[in-house]
C-alpha cells in the first residue's frame, strides 16, 4: 500500500479551501487514527471563534469528525453559501432530517452549486429516506449523462440495490468504476454485492484493486480478510487486518479479529479424541446377533425391533420388563452385556429428557414472544461473515439461533469472537439471547 501523503488543506486558513479540496480533507482525516485525533484537536482550538467564516469551517469540521447535531447549528450561523447549504444538508440527511436536507440543497444550486451532483445528492437522500419514487425521478433528470457520469451511475447502482435489483445495480458500478477507477465507493459495493452473491474470486479480486489504493478503506480490508480466512489463507487475512491495526490501532473489530485469526492458525485436529468418537459409534452399530445371548433374550429383542446395542440405550428397564415373556433373567444378561461396554439401558433417553428439561426451564425463564422468534435472521442485517457461518449451521430463524449456545457457534470453522460478539448484540436488542446451560 502506498504511503498516506498530507493533503495539503487548511479549512481554517484565511482563503477558504474549495469543495473539491474538502473531500480530500475528509478521506485523509478517516484515513488513520492518528490524522483523526490531530483534526480534533485542530478543530477544537478553533472551536472559541466567532464569526460567519469561522462558523462555515467550524460547521464543515464537525460534520467531518461526525458531530452532525452541533455541525447543523454551527452552519446555521454562517454566511449563505453553496459550501455552507451543502453541508448543511449533509449533516441534516444524518440526522434524519431529509426534508431540510433536500431545501438545503435546492437552496444550495441559487448559490452556484453543480447542478448535476446537487441532483445526485437529492436523489441519495431520498433513497436514505426509503422515498424511491423521488429518488427516481431525481435520478431521471439527469439521464443525458448516462455513460458520461460515473456518479450517475454510482447512485443510480444504489438506488437499484435498495429496491433489490441488484444485477442491474452490478452493471451500473461496473460503469462507474469503467469511467471513473478512482472511484472507489462504487468499486466497493460492486465487490460486497459479488461477496452476497458467492462470486468470491471477483469479490476479492476487487476489494484487492481497493486496498492496492493510497487510503486504507477499512471495511473492504475487512471483509478482504473474511473471504481470505475461509479459504483458509491466514497470512493473507492477517496483513490485511494487520494493515487495518497500522493505521488505526483501537479499531475495535479489527482487534477481535486479529483474535480470531491467530486462534485459527493454531486450531488443530484431535485425532486422537475423533477416533474415540468414532470407536464409540461403531460399538453402538454392533448387531445384538453378534453377542452370545439366551434363545429368549435374543426373540424377545427382535420382536421388539432392538437390532442394535444402540437401540438398547433407547429403551428403560422397565419397558423391557412390560414386554411378554421377558423377565428378571434375561434383564440381567442384557444388563451384564451392557456394563462389558461401559455402557447401560436407558442413556439416550437420560440425555433427551435432561436436553429437555433445559430446554424448558429456558423458555420459562424468557418468556419469547413466537412471532419474533419466527422471524429469519437476515432481519438482523447481519456482517456476511456471521451470515456465512449462520448458513453453515442451517440456522434460518431466530428461534433457531437462540436454541445456540456459545459454544455450539464458536464451534463452526471460521466463527470467531468476533461474528458472536455481533451475533449476540443483534439479538440482545430484541430481548433475546443465546441458549446457556448455567
Amino acid at each position: 500500500m502506498e504511503p498516506i501523503t498530507e493533503p495539503g488543506v487548511d479549512l481554517f486558513a484565511k482563503d477558504s479551501p474549495s469543495m473539491d479540496e474538502i473531500k480530500k480533507l475528509s478521506e485523509f482525516v478517516h484515513s488513520s487514527e492518528s490524522n483523526q485525533l490531530n483534526f480534533s484537536e485542530q478543530l477544537e482550538e478553533n472551536m472559541s471563534k466567532s464569526g460567519q467564516k469561522s462558523s462555515l469551517a467550524i460547521g464543515i469540521g464537525l460534520f467531518i469528525v461526525g458531530g452532525n447535531a452541533e455541525a447543523t447549528k454551527k452552519l446555521q450561523k454562517a454566511k449563505d453559501c453553496k459550501e455552507k447549504f451543502i453541508y448543511l444538508a449533509f449533516a441534516l440527511r444524518q440526522t434524519g432530517k431529509f426534508d431540510e436536507a433536500i431545501e438545503n440543497l435546492e437552496r444550495s444550486v441559487e448559490h452556484g452549486a453543480d447542478t448535476l451532483s446537487t441532483t445526485l445528492e437529492k436523489a441519495a437522500t431520498y433513497r436514505y429516506a426509503s422515498d424511491f419514487e423521488a429518488a427516481t425521478k431525481e435520478l431521471k433528470t439527469c439521464s443525458n449523462f448516462e455513460n458520461v457520469s460515473a456518479e450517475y451511475h454510482y447512485q443510480l447502482a444504489r438506488l437499484q440495490e435498495a429496491q433489490g435489483l441488484y444485477e442491474q445495480a452490478m452493471d451500473n458500478y461496473k460503469t462507474a468504476f469503467e469511467l471513473s477507477p478512482s472511484h472507489q465507493r462504487a468499486l466497493f459495493h460492486l465487490a460486497y454485492r459479488c461477496d452476497l452473491s458467492g462470486d468470491e474470486g471477483a469479490a476479492i479480486d476487487y476489494y484487492k484493486q481497493i486496498a492496492s489504493g493510497s487510503l486504507v478503506y477499512v471495511s473492504a480490508l475487512l471483509n478482504l480478510a473474511v473471504l481470505y480466512e475461509d479459504r483458509d489463507e491466514l497470512e493473507k487475512a492477517s496483513q490485511c487486518v494487520d494493515t487495518v491495526l497500522r493505521f488505526h490501532p483501537n479499531h475495535q473489530r479489527a482487534i477481535l479479529f486479529n483474535k480470531d485469526i491467530e486462534s485459527s492458525k493454531t486450531m488443530f485436529y484431535d485425532e486422537e479424541k475423533e477416533d474415540k468418537k468414532t470407536r464409540k459409534s461403531q460399538i453402538l452399530e454392533t448387531p445384538i446377533s453378534d453377542f452370545e445371548l439366551s434363545v429368549r433374550s435374543r426373540n424377545c429383542l427382535k420382536k421388539m425391533n432392538i437390532l442394535t446395542l444402540g437401540d438398547l440405550l433407547n429403551i428403560s428397564e422397565i419397558e423391557l420388563l412390560s414386554y411378554k415373556n421377558f423377565g428378571e433373567t434375561s434383564l440381567r444378561e442384557i444388563k451384564l452385556l451392557l456394563e462389558t461396554k461401559g455402557l447401560h439401558l436407558g442413556t439416550t433417553l437420560e440425555e433427551e429428557q435432561l436436553s429437555s428439561t433445559e430446554t424448558s426451564d429456558l423458555s420459562v425463564a424468557e418468556d419469547k414472544d413466537e412471532q419474533l422468534l419466527n422471524k429469519p435472521i437476515d432481519d438482523l442485517q447481519l456482517s456476511v461473515r456471521a451470515r456465512k457461518c449462520l448458513q453453515k449451521l442451517d440456522l434460518r430463524t431466530l428461534d433457531d439461533l437462540t436454541r445456540k449456545t456459545d459454544a455450539e457457534l464458536l464451534g463452526c470453522k471460521n466463527f470467531g469472537v468476533t461474528s458472536l460478539n455481533e451475533i449476540k448484540k443483534a439479538i440482545n436488542n430484541l430481548g433475546l439471547s443465546l441458549r446457556t446451560l448455567d
